[in-house]
């Protein structure tokens, strides 16, 4: 009885380790795709990848002319997903990216409801400068994005398989903008900062983006092929050492015992949603890099864009010139 057990075992490790390679190879295509297009912006590109493989939602924040918009369109036709944008403005409503409904009258005169699909009906969604929109647009794009479907006029209709959103945000000019609260930020599974690229990556944009011909994004994955990579990323094991890892880190970002000396800049921390986003990273970030199982390594690299926008610093912090980069890489230090 017992071997029989372990045979089924192993033939169960053996399934996952050969759907883990075919997945894989189809992820690492993927990302070289968006690589051929999208320059000097390999950990960006790597952890909007890591955020769409974990079914979650990115928040990318960068200054204008830093291509986020197009990598979000590069995303979409290498990912093989149906990709739409919306650019946020403050007289944006809530139908506008909803839907709504209109009064049509048939030939026979009869009247009828007819419901027209909104923009958030995509697969990929690029909600450009959402901090631009009211906080009431923007809770119908975020609740949206946490029930996977929409209510109006009290029908329900159903988003499509796989939905993501990748929402961009200019760190720099505040006028005119409504911030997220923090309850809001938290929807989404990570904070993905774009920075300039070096001066290799922007000489070969001056070349590529300025001649005659300009690299074109290729497909490299179908939406069953990511939606079969997203349901591996959740069979991938966890070692117990690499769980603890999450625990301690996410538990020690909060104020309080855990949080030791730290815990007094510390004015909230993240909430469980935080841990359960660490570990869908993590794994996803070993299966783009051809493992099979995620290490403590995964844990570091990602805990600042999984924690940053999930806590906030007391005033005294603040005053002492204290950024919540350097709290996560001393709670880091504690761990590596």
């Amino acid at each position: 009885m017992a071997t029989a057990s372990g045979e089924n075992l192993d033939k169960l490790e053996d399934m996952i380790v050969r759907a883990a390679e075919s997945t894989a190879v189809h992820v690492r295509a993927a990302k070289a795709a968006i690589g051929a297009v999208i320059f000097g912006q390999d950990i960006v590109v790597e952890r909007a990848l890591i955020t769409i493989l974990s079914g979650g939602h990115g928040l990318l924040v960068g200054v204008p002319g830093l291509a986020k918009t197009k990598l979000v369109e590069t995303m979409g036709i290498a990912l093989g997903l149906d990709a739409k944008r919306v650019q946020f403005t403050p007289d944006l409503m809530p139908s506008d990216i909803l839907g709504t409904e209109v009064l049509e009258e048939s030939a026979g005169g009869k009247r009828s409801f007819r419901f027209i699909a909104g923009p958030v009906f995509a697969q990929l969604l690029m909600a450009d400068e959402i901090n631009r929109a009211s906080p009431r647009t923007q809770s119908a794009l975020l609740q949206a994005m946490q029930e996977q479907h929409v209510s109006v006029a009290g029908a329900r209709y159903d988003l499509p398989k796989p939905f993501h959103v990748l929402a961009t945000q200019n760190p720099l000019e505040q006028e005119g903008t409504y911030p997220l609260p923090e309850a809001q930020l938290d929807r989404f599974l990570m904070e993905i900062d774009v920075d300039y690229p070096d001066a290799a990556a922007e000489r070969k944009i001056l070349f590529d983006t300025t001649g005659a011909d300009e690299t074109k994004a290729k497909a490299a994955m179908t939406s069953d092929d990511l939606i079969a990579a997203q349901r591996l990323v959740r069979r991938l094991p966890v070692g117990e050492s690499v769980v603890e890892a999450i625990l301690k880190l996410v538990r020690s970002a909060r104020p309080g015992p855990e949080a030791g000396d730290l815990g007094r800049l510390i004015s909230w921390g993240p909430g469980p949603r935080a841990s359960q986003s660490l570990m869908l990273a993590v794994r996803a970030r070993a299966l783009l890099d051809n493992r099979f199982a995620p290490s403590i390594d995964d844990v570091l690299e990602l805990a600042e864009p999984v924690l940053k926008h999930r806590m906030a610093l007391t005033f005294a912090a603040r005053a002492e010139g204290e950024t919540i980069s350097n709290v996560i890489a001393r709670l880091k230090a504690r761990i590596g």
